[in-house]
């Protein structure tokens, strides 16, 4: 690997921590920084109809040309992306969290991860099979065949055909609204309603992991490098592509034998640390509720602590349902989720919503204060920030538009949850990196989704390798509760986590 002298400073990453929601390519913040009209290279190649010219089709020299055509471009950006990096007080940020995070996401990528592609080829068939054997089912239930996967066939079967429901949504275009949220809410109403969110389920698995990631393979490498992007979202988090790996699903069955098909190198093992429950407890933090804080200080499981407190019993007479119940609420409060949210989500009236809401303000009240106050500031200052000084700006919090606002305010409370749980897995990565570099480890860290890390170890490594990443991770931040992570073996991704 290259040796780079110095520190790192990227302007791209720069201009993330600034502004997480604008675009931060060069072309972009040369003009809106240092005034420039920057050429597009459409000009120089001419329109390419809707799809405008690409870099990768000029010629080579043209490509060079226009990149050295201001070389101190780069320059210019530094010097005034560090100066607001000072006035925003995020420069730490920049310098101690995202900068170093760089050589480790490279690090990933290079070092990519293996997929068995026989056990996908099997999961494959075995899909298609229940995808053919479910629309034989449907069109038994319908009366009819029809294409399973056009909404607009789909509205009218479920609609016109069955008569589902008296009134059912139509978009602007009078076509029936058959998206997820609308089917999973008549899903009582018949059973032809699961089964289409069935086949829709098996249909979007098969088309987004199991059939295209055999295609994803480098020829060279045998492996899947997925793309690590640092200055996406808004919130802090990473992203990934080719594959996306943050939205492998992971709730139910089918989810999990994508998980499957990750598997270590030759002779490794597959090792999978995640926290345990980030959010809740940088609430419990962040808020200072000496309720929550006893119930992780005291290890108890903080759903069970929840629907103990809310329901006003010891902890071991809570039932299953209760817990289920306080666990739905611990969540969606995080975020900032509201009576009638919560009674649909947990299907009970809203009356049932509402003691449960109130229960749970009552049990935690610096919560319901926390919440108040983050809105508050947002409000006066147009901008929440995490642990780490990482902002997020809500121009809409004083919308006029209540709904418009809503959302806003329930960012006002979860992106300083969800972001400061960014900002520390960023920190872990970067130690565990540099800790394997200064230990001589040669087992690697190949994933990171959400609150997770993957890796394949070296079986002579094993102890090591645990040490030092539970260490780092649970280390990575002081709090006024203990973060907590959780780890397991296997010889693939679905058996360690």
């Amino acid at each position: 690997g290259v040796q780079l002298q110095g520190p790192l400073f990227d302007t791209m990453v720069a201009h993330y921590v600034l502004q997480p929601e604008l675009r931060h390519n060069m072309d972009y913040l040369a003009e809106i920084y240092l005034n420039y009209q920057t050429i597009h290279i459409e000009e120089l190649i001419g329109p390419k109809g809707k799809n405008q010219g690409n870099m990768r089709d000029l010629p080579p020299a043209s490509v060079y040309e226009y990149a050295c055509e201001d070389a101190d471009v780069t320059l210019k950006l530094k010097n005034k992306l560090e100066k607001e990096l000072d006035e925003n007080n995020v420069r730490k940020l920049f310098e101690e969290i995202e900068m170093p995070l760089i050589p480790v996401l490279a690090y990933m990528e290079r070092n990519g991860v293996r997929i068995d592609t026989e056990a996908l080829k099997e999961t494959s068939r075995h899909f298609t099979l229940r995808m053919k054997q479910i629309e034989e089912e449907v069109y038994q239930l319908a009366g009819t065949e029809f294409n399973i996967a056009s909404p607009k066939q789909a509205g009218e079967v479920l609609f016109d055909r069955l008569k589902i429901v008296e009134k059912a949504k139509k978009t602007k275009t009078g076509q029936y609204v058959t998206s997820e949220e609308v089917l999973e809410s008549l899903r009582g109403k018949h059973e032809i309603v699961g089964k289409i969110l069935e086949h829709r389920g098996l249909k979007k698995l098969l088309g987004t992991y199991i059939d295209a990631l055999p295609l994803l393979i480098n020829k060279e490498t045998g492996k899947i490098h997925t793309s690590f992007n640092q200055t996406v979202t808004a919130t802090g988090r990473l992203s990934s592509s080719n594959p996306n790996l943050q939205n492998i699903p992971i709730r139910n069955e089918d989810g999990k034998e994508i998980r499957k098909a990750f598997i270590p190198d030759d002779g490794c093992e597959f090792f999978s640390a995640d926290y345990s429950q980030i959010e809740l407890r940088i609430m419990a933090h962040l808020s200072g509720d000496a309720n929550m804080i006893e119930a992780f200080k005291e290890g108890d499981d903080i759903h069970a602590a929840t629907a103990a407190k809310v329901y006003k019993i010891s902890i071991d007479k809570v039932t299953r349902e209760q817990r289920s119940k306080a666990k739905t609420a611990n969540f969606g409060i995080i975020y900032g989720i509201s009576v009638f949210g919560l009674a649909e989500r947990m299907n009970v009236d809203r009356k049932e919503a509402k003691e449960l809401i109130d229960g749970y303000f009552e049990t935690y009240p610096q919560i319901k204060e926390y919440m108040d106050k983050s809105i508050d500031l947002a409000r006066g200052q147009g901008y929440i920030e995490t642990i780490f000084g990482r902002k997020r700006y809500l121009p809409d919090i004083n919308s006029r538009n209540s709904v418009v606002r809503g959302y806003a305010e329930r960012n006002a409370i979860n992106a300083p949850i969800q972001g400061s749980a960014a900002d520390i897995i960023k920190v872990a990565m970067v130690r565990i990196y540099q800790r394997f570099q200064s230990e001589s480890i040669k087992s690697k860290m190949i994933l990171q989704v959400h609150d997770e890390l993957n890796f394949s170890v070296l079986p002579e490594e094993k102890e090591k390798v645990q040490k030092i990443v539970i260490e780092e991770m649970e280390n990575a931040y002081r709090m006024q509760v203990p973060l907590r992570a959780d780890c397991g073996w296997g010889s693939n991704w679905l058996e360690a986590h």
